[in-house]
């Protein structure tokens, strides 16, 4: 470690991360590495590697989740939170007033033909994502069947329920192919079960006051807990559920289809978490309250996405030796990704029929998803760019 480390010299380089670290958890890593291992030393390459790993097979968003896990790792819970909390800031503040901008245009009837590119282009950037996805976790026939599977039942189950229950039954399938992973020595478990029954009681009071109450900003946390306690593959895994649980879903249907997609778009051109999307999602869902109880919604609903992962991390960080040495364990994350790989195919094809059946759509998809595919170019750039024609054409 840092012979200098100090907890305001780390939060300075946590801010710095969460205002510059664009391309999804993928390239997160490679800021982490850059910031926190090579020039600061707080960590060694080899146990970042072990933190991101460990968060990789919890549910919730596996950057957010390393980076607090550092922080815990450096200065305990305490540190932790407020590095979860700087992390998240910049781009859940960003998203709230998209939010609210949006419900502003939507109240006034202003015209929202200046997003009607950067739709499309969310359809491409998922298209990619599920893409990137499969080639590295589809490796065999057994995971392009539940890839699949996966994305057929998502299709055409239209309930929330059916993406937690389908990557369950993944995991399921390919743990009882243990005998494929080597042997390791088991480690006795020591386990402290604080953080696992802070997450299990806020998910379950959560539940119950916003059953009771029926106050709407309880329920966003409460459903978005939920929800980051439960979704495996980070945040392009978590936008078919959004999708489905809030624009189709009629007991709720918050947000129209073409308020999603450009929401989405918006966020692959921010830096920082993709799960600060929620928060754009809460502060729309609350727009019949007015400006303050769309500031309210989007943190409800952000500390709800977030909260989750982080006491599943510090839960398991302390048996991540034991974990590790299950064979069953280590088998089932082949299911889980092949079948997160198959939510996000869906999603794309999902997303993509509320819009215009246009030549210009298709373009668009296809062209997001080659420059993604084959060039360096940034998504925030793109963005920039479907918005600038947008308000030029």
């Amino acid at each position: 470690m840092d012979k200098k480390f100090t907890y305001i010299g780390f939060l300075k380089d946590v801010w710095l991360l969460s205002i510059s670290s664009f391309g999804g958890p993928q390239a997160h890593l490679a800021h982490f590495q850059k910031i926190l291992v090579a020039k600061r030393g707080y960590l060694k390459e080899d146990e970042l590697l072990e933190v991101n790993a460990l968060c990789q097979i919890l549910p919730g968003p596996s950057s957010t989740q390393t980076l607090s896990a550092i922080g815990y790792r450096l200065g305990g819970a305490k540190l932790a939170y407020l590095t979860l909390f700087i992390w998240m800031m910049p781009s859940v503040s960003v998203m709230i007033v998209a939010g609210i901008l949006m419900a502003s245009l939507k109240e006034r009837s202003v015209s929202l033909d200046f997003v009607r590119f950067i739709q499309p282009m969310a359809v491409g950037f998922i298209s990619y994502a599920a893409y990137t996805i499969s080639l590295k976790t589809v490796t065999r026939r057994r995971g392009l069947v539940i890839m699949v599977a996966a994305g057929v039942a998502s299709y055409f189950i239209k309930t929330p329920f059916v993406f937690p229950l389908t990557l369950l039954i993944a995991g399921l399938i390919t743990a009882f192919n243990y005998k494929a992973h080597p042997k390791t020595p088991k480690n006795k478990f020591d386990v402290r079960w604080a953080n696992f029954f802070l997450w299990a009681g806020v998910l379950i009071i959560a539940a119950i006051l916003g059953g009771v109450t029926k106050s709407l900003p309880i329920r966003l946390f409460e459903n978005f807990y939920r929800n980051g306690s439960l979704i495996f593959g980070g945040g392009q895994v978590l936008t078919p559920l959004l999708y489905t649980e809030f624009v189709e879903y009629a007991p709720k249907h918050y947000l129209s289809s073409q308020e999603f997609l450009s929401g989405f778009a918006l966020v692959q051109a921010l830096p920082g978490p993709v799960f600060s999307f929620s928060a754009y999602i809460g502060s729309l869902s609350m727009r019949e309250v007015g400006i303050g109880g769309q500031i309210l919604g989007g943190f409800m609903a952000a500390a709800g996405i977030f909260l989750p992962g982080t006491f599943l991390s510090f839960f398991v960080i302390r048996i991540w030796d034991s974990l590790k040495s299950y064979r069953p364990i280590r088998a089932s994350l082949e299911g889980i990704n092949a079948a997160s790989a198959g939510l996000i195919a869906a999603a794309a094809l999902i997303l993509f029929q509320p819009l215009e059946n246009s030549f210009v759509n298709y373009f668009i998809t296809i062209s997001t998803f080659l420059l993604m595919t084959f060039t360096k170019t940034p998504s925030w750039a793109l963005i920039i760019l479907g918005v600038a024609l947008g308000f030029v054409l």
